[in-house]
């Protein structure tokens, strides 16, 4: 067999097919896979203390986590009140020091030999007797030649993520950096080049080869920064390169309708209304009517926070499109938001003759096929519903805009299985849960951008409160003060029945004890996501009609709920939840002219630190980010009424895949890079993609046919839904 590095791993030595099969399960099939699984992290020389060092900063009482380089001189199992323990004596050059273990004695007891060297990281603790000790270390096994060599030379040792399929081939992190140290000797140099030679010269790039070699075996860190970057440039390229194509396959369809905007039905649409459009809405609407006008299909992402008049403004576009005589659909990610969209919108237009159907999966066989039919003959001008819209059976008679709601709760292809059913309408898609301008130059690269900044005239701020659960009985008084003058109140909790892994309240349990404790004097009412549709709808009601002072809910009313008279949220276990749920609950409140209030929960002992917690992220390192994250959360919601705030803040604490999955958009998931900390490379990256798609969208000039080889070879899958988004 010709030799090249998309041969089978099996064929490595010291890997066969038991371990070719174990690489395969973490997605490692050929040698260049192989080449291109990166270490983890680095050991770095400066990081390294001796045990004369160590003792010295345990005895001055340092707490933080140091390394120690060190051979295995003896190891024995202890028993104490039957738990055994396990102890490792290891010497450097300076002295000698323990390991321990209380836990999982048997397992670390085949992993370390006499003789044996490890790199092992923990918490430095003196024994009464004065030795040095550390308790449950991580550790990394090293070869004594690797030992010698990282202490004589500095030379930087590689580590990489060994995954519990490759420890079940019996294959640990001294065996997995060989055969990876082997297939770089021996096979890096056959990597073809990724990117065109004149974007590596114009960005002072290295070549990939280089790149590969020096992530595996870094001479120096600042070679392991030139080959990082590399490797982010590639990937940040690729990505918005596939963001620019999506946009131009998008522009480049026939073309859309024009559509003549009759300024007399809007004026007296507008007149209509019980409360004037703000600034921003109006701004927004511009750009929309320069689109609906174009012939050019709107792609358009309209952003706006939570209660700030989105569907007012999608709606005023619809009109602008059923008055050319065409029709426009509605998409909402939930039934219960259908029907409050239906019932809303119906009573908006009511007095203009226009036609709006309901279309979601909770109706009859009967309903259903009428619906359809009056979608399809045209005499439906405005259609609202769930996924249910994008099935088969659907047939729009002339739909020429697709307003999607809450966008990120809907998948890529559902979007465009969606807006297929148009000829080429316009799009607009709408979200309540304000996305970073990082993400929005990503995931929504190739829409085009409005934001509604500004909340409707006479919204009072709502007034965000943290108090510990010692304070539940003067809330509920609270509730009870404010039910008396007419308001009403959410009470939200995290379940719907008790768990006892978690340990939280649940709401079915929790209405039943209010019902006849501190809130009995009130009318309450129960809803949570078991519920059909309907049962909730009918609770919903009733509640907006005032036959309710409290409704006692899971995060079922996140989204859509429009209750005036709801001028309190009390989240209890507030800590669980994360910081755009908090904020979408927030907004569930404060939809009148008075003052609404948001009072979240926590135990009493969480709630005193976070009144003291300071979370400015230029101060705490990732570990106390990682480890204070609810904390950094609820004190955020104190502190910024502001959604696009908490967004940013949001980006930092969950990473953008979490926010908004790549499997939602169709795009690649970044490996490499971070849209946070690689911003300014995202923009240059950017910009270059976009250009080059711009004067040749085929990709067809010679310098960058390698561009277009590299897509189709490794992103054919994003470029088809690229075509079809």
């Amino acid at each position: 067999m010709k030799e090249n590095i998309s041969m089978p791993v099996q064929y490595l030595k010291s890997v066969g097919p038991k371990r070719a099969e174990a690489f395969s399960n973490i997605g490692i099939n050929t040698i260049r896979d192989l080449l291109f699984y990166f270490p983890s992290r680095y050991l770095d020389r400066s990081t390294i203390l001796n045990c004369v060092k160590v003792v010295q900063y345990a005895m001055n009482g340092y707490q933080g986590e140091v390394t120690i380089i060190g051979e295995v001189t003896d190891s024995e199992l202890h028993y104490y009140n039957r738990k055994q323990i396990f102890k490792v004596k290891m010497k450097d050059s300076s002295g000698f020091f323990e390991c321990v273990w209380f836990h999982g004695a048997k397992y670390f007891k085949d992993v370390f030999h006499t003789g044996d060297h490890f790199a092992v990281s923990g918490k430095p603790v003196l024994t009464k007797y004065g030795h040095l000790q550390i308790v449950h270390p991580d550790f990394d096994k090293l070869a004594e030649k690797e030992s010698k060599d990282f202490l004589n030379t500095g030379k930087i040792i590689p580590f990489y993520r060994v995954k519990k399929e490759l420890k079940e081939s019996n294959l640990g992190d001294l065996g997995l950096r060989k055969i990876i140290g082997s297939a770089v000797a021996n096979y890096s140099y056959l990597l073809q080049e990724s990117l065109p030679d004149f974007l590596i010269a114009e960005n002072n790039l290295i070549g990939i080869v280089e790149t590969v070699q020096t992530l595996h075996n870094p001479k120096n860190y600042s070679d392991l920064d030139t080959a990082k970057h590399r490797l982010k440039f590639e990937e940040l390229f690729y990505f918005e390169t596939l963001v620019a194509l999506r946009k131009q396959f998008y522009t480049s369809k026939k073309k859309g309708f024009s559509f003549q905007v009759k300024p007399g039905p809007t004026k007296k649409f507008l007149d209509s209304l019980p409360f004037e459009l703000t600034e921003s809405q109006l701004n927004v609407l511009s750009e929309i009517r320069k689109d609906l006008e174009s012939d050019r299909p709107m792609n358009r992402l309209l952003q706006g926070d939570v209660g700030s008049g989105k569907t007012i403004v999608a709606l005023i576009s619809m009109l602008i499109v059923t008055e050319n005589n065409f029709q426009s659909v509605l998409m909402a990610p939930t039934e219960i938001l259908a029907d409050q969209h239906f019932k809303n919108i119906s009573r908006l237009v009511s007095a203009f003759g226009l036609n709006v159907e309901l279309l979601i999966g909770g109706q009859t066989k009967l309903e259903r096929q009428k619906i359809l039919k009056r979608i399809e003959d045209g005499s439906a001008d405005i259609i609202i519903g769930t996924h249910a819209l994008i099935q088969d059976n659907v047939k729009f008679h002339k739909l020429g805009l697709t307003v999607i709601d809450e966008q990120h709760r809907f998948g890529v292809m559902q979007r465009s299985s969606l807006i297929e059913k148009g000829f080429i309408s316009d799009v607009l898609i709408m979200t309540a849960t304000p996305i970073p301008r990082t993400l929005t130059m990503t995931i929504y690269g190739d829409l085009d951008v409005s934001v509604i900044d500004q909340m409707p005239k006479n919204r009072k701020p709502i007034k965000t409160i943290l108090r510990g659960e010692n304070k539940l009985k003067e809330i509920y008084n609270f509730i009870i003060d404010k039910a008396k003058e007419g308001e009403q109140s959410f009470l939200v909790y995290p379940l719907v029945e008790e768990s006892e892994k978690l340990e939280l309240k649940a709401a079915q349990s929790h209405f039943e004890d209010l019902c006849n404790g501190e809130l009995k004097e009130l009318r309450l009412c129960l809803i949570h996501g078991r519920m059909n549709w309907r049962d909730k709808e009918k609770i919903m009601f009733d509640f907006a009609a005032k036959k309710y002072d409290v409704l006692v809910s899971t995060t079922v009313i996140e989204v859509g709920i429009d209750i005036p008279d709801a001028n309190i949220i009390v989240i209890n276990d507030a800590f669980r939840f994360g910081l755009s749920q908090l904020h979408q609950l927030r907004g569930r409140v404060g939809r009148g002219n008075r003052q609404s209030y948001c009072i979240l929960i926590t135990s009493d002992v969480h709630a005193a630190k976070i009144n003291k917690f300071n979370y400015n992220f230029d101060y705490l390192s990732p570990e106390q980010i990682e480890k204070n994250k609810s904390l950094i959360r609820l004190n955020a919601m104190v502190k910024y009424s502001s959604g696009f705030d908490l967004s940013e803040i949001d980006l930092k604490l969950r990473g953008p895949g979490n926010i908004f999955g790549t499997q939602q958009s169709g795009l690649p998931e970044l490996k490499y890079a971070d849209v946070i900390e690689d911003s300014s490379l995202l923009l240059q990256t950017r910009e270059i993609a976009f250009k080059i798609i711009g004067n040749d969208p085929l990709l067809t000039d010679s310098k960058n046919i390698l561009i277009k080889k590299i897509l189709e070879e490794y992103f054919l899958n994003q470029i088809q839904l690229a075509q079809t988004a």
